[in-house]
């Protein structure tokens, strides 16, 4: 017997496709890791030294009950959002053999998140506040009963704003990235 698959089931499943093909993105042929949109896990920051995963078997990647981690071919974690968010439980970093991970480092992950106006339904004067609900930093201001905004000195980017958007709006970028395209826009 043949199941159909209605449309919710198909846009639910679709976050998937990308994590399953992490490892097919860093073929020879891709861009360099830098050039890719990696957003690193909680609990590291700029001095941590992911060249050590290579070194690990990926005892964060296996730790993180929410499945959110996924490995590059050079051994670093990666964090792809999908269905969940993280809820900063601090397995990730009670595995981490290399220190690599600590939990003395921030409960944070250092991304920019920012809506998207043109595909956000809220700023095309539709009532939707899908991303605000499960926000548990309150990192998301409204402007009025629309425009949303997200705040991002509250944001501890926890990305469970991400899958609960109805039109994909919520876009992430790497810390490290969007402060080098800050600098190269104030020159």
């Amino acid at each position: 017997m043949s199941r159909k698959m209605d449309r919710r089931g198909f846009l639910k499943a679709l976050p998937f496709i990308p994590a399953a093909t992490v490892e097919e993105i860093k073929e020879p042929s891709s861009p360099p890791e830098e050039e890719l949109n990696i957003i690193r896990p909680p609990y590291s920051d700029e001095e941590s030294d992911f060249s050590k995963c290579a070194e690990c078997g990926g005892s964060c990647i296996t730790a993180c009950e929410e499945r959110l981690l996924f490995r590059l071919q050079d051994g670093s974690p990666q964090l792809l959002f999908s269905d969940k968010g993280c809820t900063f439980c601090k397995k990730c970093a009670e595995a981490c053999e290399f220190d690599v991970l600590s939990t003395q480092k921030t409960e944070r992950i250092y991304a920019l998140f920012k809506i998207n106006i043109s595909k956000c339904v809220s700023w095309q004067n539709v009532m939707c506040f899908s991303c605000k609900d499960p926000c548990i930093d309150n990192a998301i201001k409204f402007d009025g009963i629309f425009r949303p905004q997200i705040i991002p000195d509250v944001c501890t980017g926890c990305g469970f704003c991400i899958p609960v958007c109805p039109s994909g709006a919520i876009e992430v970028f790497p810390l490290e990235r969007e402060r080098e395209k800050n600098e190269e826009n104030t020159a």
